[in-house]
């Protein structure tokens, strides 16, 4: 594909983008940057979440994951059913009845303002980091297929990239983000649609689901080893409780939630969003069989990640396959970006500047743009250091998945908060958060040393847990 298509495609995109802002903007403030002025109509948001749910990484990695694990990944998904019942029966309500712009708000009412800015600093880390490395996913993508053919250096790859995140999104925020994720979502789904078309179209497959079905690579349930990271019931509860901590304890997803009329349609969202989730990942996985097989036959040596972008663009499918694959890649990479660096200014507005005590409109205006201007920066560092200083993928990959252990303390203190009636000592709560992951990780490295065993997903559960008991030690037995 010639570059000077993809520059086409990518200013035909951001003008779309910037048009959508230009009239959900009008006449924003802070409002409308943090809740939209609860105005969203629920089944726009249901549908713009599917895409801040997925993401560049889902979109690239998930398709590149069958070789290897088959569609074990199904597992996880059926554990997110469960896990969005439980947001949308009891997290929901909680947050719509005590009218909350942040939702990390609930812990300094439950706890106490240690507890509260401990976990808006957990949520800030894991966002900066998990929002940098998908975006570092997509612009090593578009620095391979474009900017090295002008000679355009990397730096200025990201900067430009974060730079029109910020155009279409500083004024409007979360308002224009509910449009804007929609249009993403749709340019997503279609690209994976146009994907399995021509690829099944080439492989001559007359129906999709038989051949799914009969292929060696749809195995999806795994019960045999309980070792093994793949096995279900590791999969399962890991999806359940991912799914709570991800959407229902995330800033990001729950502020677009927020934005609804009323607790009721926010329910709605929730129940729609859950239903074609479950289906555009079993889609994704069968892509990820299409394209195995598709390698296979015409001696491809691409795999994981790499596996979906060199046949998407580099194969016999021809311009539209390619066009569409660019497309999606970089509306599920924006669909999460942009949402992430809204909800980053959220949460340090409101958690840790606390700029809604502040009576002066102007002033809470002017603090929140120059926030949202210095995460940008952040990030774009961010991404930069994973390029120029820490280079080694399987580096970088392990530090996303570090991020995960940072939602292990939000978990526990959720769970403390709402099915215990008992106090903490608020000032020892940051310590118990900080000490928990730590305690994972060692108590994984050495299941793995010692007896082999994985715990796999499940780490997240296991992380949850060991922050509970570590607030259940520090209780506050003189108000208990």
């Amino acid at each position: 594909m010639q570059p000077q298509y993809i520059i086409l495609l990518i200013v035909g995109y951001f003008s779309l983008l910037m048009t959508i802002s230009f009239f959900t903007s009008k006449s924003a403030n802070n409002t409308t940057f943090f809740k939209a002025n609860n105005s969203s109509p629920w089944y726009l948001v249901a549908f713009g979440m599917i895409g801040a749910s997925l993401s560049g990484v889902t979109f690239i990695s998930v398709p590149g994951w069958v070789e290897a694990q088959s569609m074990s990944y199904m597992q996880m998904v059926l554990g997110y059913i469960a896990g969005y019942a439980i947001i949308g029966l009891i997290l929901l309500p909680l947050y719509y009845h005590l009218n909350l712009t942040s939702i990390y708000t609930y812990l300094k009412d439950r706890f106490g303002i240690y507890s509260y800015k401990t976990g808006a600093s957990f949520f800030l880390l894991s966002r900066v980091i998990g929002a940098s490395f998908r975006l570092f996913l997509v612009a090593n993508v578009l620095q391979l297929l474009l900017f090295d053919a002008y000679g355009i250096p990397f730096w200025i790859t990201v900067t430009i990239t974060i730079l029109l995140i910020w155009l279409y999104t500083f004024k409007g925020g979360i308002k224009t983000i509910v449009w804007t994720d929609s249009l993403q979502t749709l340019f997503m789904l279609i690209a994976v649609g146009v994907c399995i078309y021509t690829i099944t179209k080439e492989m001559q497959i007359s129906n999709l689901f038989s051949y799914i079905s009969e292929n060696k690579l749809s195995k999806t349930f795994f019960f045999n080893d309980i070792k093994s990271g793949d096995y279900f019931w590791k999969r399962f509860l890991a999806g359940v409780f991912v799914a709570i901590v991800m959407t229902g304890l995330d800033q990001d997803m729950m502020q677009k939630n927020l934005t609804c009329r009323s607790l009721k349609d926010a329910q709605k969202n929730m129940f729609w969003f859950t239903i074609v989730l479950v289906i555009v990942n079993f889609f994704f996985l069968a892509l990820g069989v299409l394209l195995t097989d598709y390698a296979i036959l015409n001696d491809i040596t691409a795999q994981k990640d790499e596996l979906f972008p060199i046949i998407a663009t580099k194969s016999t499918l021809g311009i539209t396959t390619a066009i569409f694959f660019l497309l999606g890649l970089i509306a599920a990479a924006y669909s999460s970006a942009d949402s992430a660096l809204t909800s980053l200014t959220t949460s340090f507005s409101i958690d840790i500047l606390e700029i809604d005590k502040n009576k002066n409109k102007n002033q809470q205006e002017k603090t929140r743009k120059k926030i949202h201007v210095i995460f940008s920066l952040i990030i774009i560092i961010t991404i930069l250091i994973f390029k120029y200083f820490i280079a080694d993928a399987s580096v970088i990959a392990k530090i996303f998945t570090f991020a995960n252990y940072t939602y292990g303390p939000l978990l526990g203190l959720y769970a403390f908060g709402l099915f215990t009636k008992l106090n903490v000592k608020d000032k020892w709560v940051p310590f118990i958060c900080i000490l928990s992951p730590i305690i994972t990780y060692l108590s994984n490295y050495f299941s793995l040393l010692t007896f082999n065993f994985n715990f796999g997903y499940a780490l997240l559960i296991i992380n949850g847990a060991f922050t509970f008991i570590g607030l259940y030690i520090i209780k506050n037995r003189k108000n208990n």
